[in-house]
């Protein structure tokens, strides 16, 4: 099982203060990587210490991935500290909800530039590191809307569109250079984004009615994936974005 082994690689994961990010993070560190934590203001120290009892060996960079220079200064950050990086995980992301004819513009941009513009900023930043070293693993968090437009989310929608495209187009330019590029999309996960459709008893019901496993998914649920594409083991996997749903693409 050694091809799942990350002993001696440096991973960066945005958004891992807590949520989907963390759980990713957390997996990475059991599978032996060195964990590079972010968060937009602070890292808590309870996730930095779970991380090391992990043998993460963890570090933190914070910042606004809105922000051009945040994006280099955390790039930057991590290949200083670490001596390179092997992963990132472009998981960081932020939701605004209204319905199309009233959704600001400022919420517009601020959803594309943290959800998107940062994913392509991000990945060309630590792909350039990666194109010198000859090898690196670059996971995108795409979502059930890179393949459906939702409900009271256009911006959102059109930002996970969008990285889905863009994981294809970096693996395209990548793929004989030694980098993989593949997004996981995780299903319907009882995180803070899902919190006001969880309350909400209408639209819960119909969500989880529509999930063949019978239940919202939590971030242990996407370990395995993340290990997968971050190892060996997905060393001719290219342009993928792997669905992790109960099954609520299918149904």
């Amino acid at each position: 099982m050694d091809i799942f082994d990350l002993h001696g690689k440096k991973a960066l994961v945005t958004g891992s203060s807590r949520g989907l990010g963390f759980g990713i993070a957390l997996a990475l560190a059991e599978a032996g990587a060195q964990i590079a934590l972010h968060g937009s203001k602070s890292v808590p120290a309870e996730a930095t210490k779970r991380i090391d009892e992990a043998g993460g060996k963890p570090t933190t960079v914070t910042g606004d991935l809105s922000d051009p220079d945040v994006c280099r200064q955390i790039i930057d950050q991590v290949i200083s500290r670490f001596g390179g990086i092997d992963i990132l995980v472009n998981n960081a992301g932020t939701i605004r909800r209204a319905p199309v004819a009233d959704h600001s513009w400022e919420d517009w941009n601020t959803v594309l530039e943290t959800n998107l513009s940062s994913v392509f900023r991000l990945s060309q930043l630590a792909g350039q590191h990666m194109l010198a070293q000859g090898r690196g693993k670059i996971i995108n968090i795409a979502s059930m809307l890179t393949f459906q437009g939702g409900m009271f989310v256009p911006s959102y929608a059109a930002a996970k569109g969008g990285v889905g495209q863009l994981t294809k187009a970096f693996a395209n330019e990548w793929a004989s250079r030694g980098i993989n590029v593949n997004a996981i999309a995780p299903g319907y996960m009882e995180t803070d984004n899902t919190a006001a459709l969880r309350a909400d008893p209408v639209r819960s019901r119909q969500i989880l009615e529509r999930i063949p496993a019978g239940r919202w998914g939590n971030p242990s649920d996407l370990n395995g994936a993340a290990i997968f594409l971050a190892s060996r083991a997905s060393d001719y996997v290219h342009g993928h974005i792997l669905v992790v749903d109960g099954g609520w693409l299918s149904r």
